[in-house]
């Protein structure tokens, strides 16, 4: 499952990541093939994974940011019953390992804030069991290269990558994909 994604983004290592309808409605109009959902309800979650699905992209669920669900393992069910998402994105360990259960991709999201955030992360990556994780900020190549050093799952650069420089630093330090809500990066 991880290699599909994986060649996925060897076509396009770019992921537009969507915070409204606007935002939602150019990305699948782009040559990026994975759409994360950052703003979504138990209302609308399954009528813009099914929009994402209808452009023939695979769709990631933020489940934490799903307004409407609590951050239990009843939310991952009810996207799987309700949806036809592809995976889920979350800070969360125990979202993601219950996700894989569920049979989702997962990405597990890093806030790389500093030294300690960056030590405790192959500690909550073997709780987690994440196909990828997604590193904030991703214009930090150096930070990039550390986390590529101390562990073994593919990393999605996020937050911050504004110019073509970040996204190509990003991908040389080791990242094989970016995330970005900045619709000028979708192009790039």
């Amino acid at each position: 499952m991880k290699q599909h994604v994986e060649e996925v983004l060897e076509e396009n290592p770019v992921i537009a990541a969507v915070k409204d309808s606007n935002g939602l409605q150019e990305a699948i109009q782009t040559d990026c093939n994975i759409i994360f959902i950052l703003n979504s309800d138990i209302i609308n979650v399954g009528k813009i994974v099914d929009q994402v699905k209808d452009h023939g992209k695979l769709a990631f669920v933020h489940v934490d940011l799903l307004e409407g669900t609590s951050n239990k393992e009843v939310a991952l069910q009810f996207l799987k019953e309700s949806t036809k998402a592809d995976g889920i994105i979350s800070t969360k360990a125990q979202m993601v390992h219950a996700a894989r259960n569920y049979g989702f991709y997962t990405v597990h999201r890093f806030f790389l804030v500093d030294s300690i955030s960056f030590k405790s992360i192959d500690k909550q990556i073997a709780n987690s069991n994440p196909h990828f994780i997604e590193i904030l900020p991703g214009m930090m190549p150096k930070a990039i290269g550390w986390v590529k050093d101390k562990i073994d799952v593919p990393i999605i650069a996020s937050g911050l990558v504004c110019e073509k420089e970040d996204v190509v630093t990003a991908l040389q330090a080791g990242a094989i994909a970016i995330s970005s809500t900045n619709n000028e990066v979708w192009y790039m």
